[in-house]
């Protein structure tokens, strides 16, 4: 980033509080980014603020209605450059310049040709900008934000729950839970930040899930269902097919032609069925329709296909203590050989304890960077 400037240690600290508080927008603001703002002045917080909900307040707004006539002369530290463009609300640069702020410390620029300048302008009213306190931080938390101005296919996570041994399910093909409950329920919190849940059709076969969001806040848009099944066998009684009214549902298949009467009968219950060559002829299709962030759930053969054609940024790994033996489905059969002890080798994002599971994020691939 050209004008990143060196953050001192008090600036980490109010930067991560902002990216803390832009949290709370978890599953509200797509497609907007989540944003956080934190007003400092004479080393006291007086403001802090969050983008709640997509086309409501935005952050840096709301902190300073917060700070009042304090702002004056402070320093606010905002997750992402303030947007200088009318949109929803107006332009939060200027807010920010009316408020009197003497300083702003911003963690990215924002990538949209249409709403960034916010640093230009604020530079052209004397306000000192300094740009890049816990840069990369703010770039995973917007991920499929920054990769929706980059790419052309949405930002693939793919979530597996394992067991101790690396298997995926039960030897005897018995639905049982490999994880615990609060990493199921971590599961769904995931699930609301998405535009789309996608399953092969292995999985839809061995659980009938129903891919919605549970136990967890409710997101503002219930995310899509996809599930890639190439010869249309979703069953007609499944829990997708039997409230695809409800929810929208799109399965992929490689090629329309001799589906025949199951094709007319899965449209008829509400299924839109999308037709695609290949992984990623469907994953640019589904970013064609609005699909920033797409949350899969694989077995062994949808991940694997996914990690052969480098179609995955983040893999979200829940392992268990439990061992399932020899005859159980290995996560990674069908991938690219050597691929579980490649993973020592990527970086890990984040790793947590749910319970006696622990979750261990792996980057596969880069944050695309805001242009410059």
């Amino acid at each position: 980033m050209r004008d990143v400037a060196p953050s001192t240690e008090v600036d980490s600290v109010h930067m991560r509080r902002a990216l803390a508080l832009a949290h709370r927008g978890w599953g509200q603001t797509a497609p907007n980014p989540m944003v956080g703002a934190v007003v400092v002045a004479g080393g006291d917080v007086v403001g802090e603020g969050y983008h709640a909900r997509y086309g409501e307040a935005h952050a840096e707004v709301v902190a300073l209605q917060h700070a009042g006539k304090r702002a004056r002369g402070s320093t606010m530290y905002v997750t992402l450059e303030p947007c200088a463009h009318h949109g929803k609300t107006p332009p939060c640069v200027d807010a920010v310049i009316a408020a009197g702020v003497a300083r702003v410390v911003i963690a990215v620029r924002d990538p949209s040709a249409i709403a960034r300048g916010g640093i230009d302008k604020l530079r052209a009213a004397g306000i000192h900008v300094d740009v890049g306190a816990e840069h990369e931080a703010a770039l995973e938390l917007n991920a499929p934000f920054f990769n929706a101005h980059a790419s052309t296919r949405p930002w693939v996570t793919l979530k597996l729950a394992l067991s101790a041994d690396g298997r995926i399910a039960d030897p005897t093909g018995q639905q049982r839970w490999i994880t615990g409950v609060e990493s199921r329920a971590e599961v769904h919190r995931l699930r609301a930040n998405a535009d789309a849940i996608a399953v092969g059709i292995g999985t839809v076969l061995a659980d009938d899930p129903s891919l919605t969001v549970r136990d967890a806040a409710p997101p503002r848009v219930v995310p899509r269902r996809i599930v890639f099944d190439s010869s249309l066998r979703t069953p007609l009684d499944s829990a997708l097919l039997r409230t695809a009214h409800d929810v929208p549902t799109t399965i992929v298949v490689p090629s329309l032609s001799r589906l025949g009467d199951r094709l007319e009968a899965v449209k008829r219950a509400g299924v839109r069925v999308l037709e695609a060559p290949s992984l990623d002829s469907a994953l640019r299709t589904l970013r064609e329709e609005e699909v920033r962030s797409l949350f899969v759930e694989g077995g062994p053969r949808l991940t694997g296909s996914l990690l052969r054609n480098s179609l995955v940024d983040r893999l979200i790994i829940f392992r268990s203590s439990a061992v399932l033996g020899d005859g159980a489905p290995a996560a990674f059969e069908f991938s690219p050989p050597g691929f579980a002890s490649s993973l020592a080798g990527f970086r890990i994002v984040e790793e947590r304890r749910f319970g006696d599971d622990l979750m261990t994020i792996y980057a596969l691939e880069d944050v695309p960077c805001s242009p410059d």
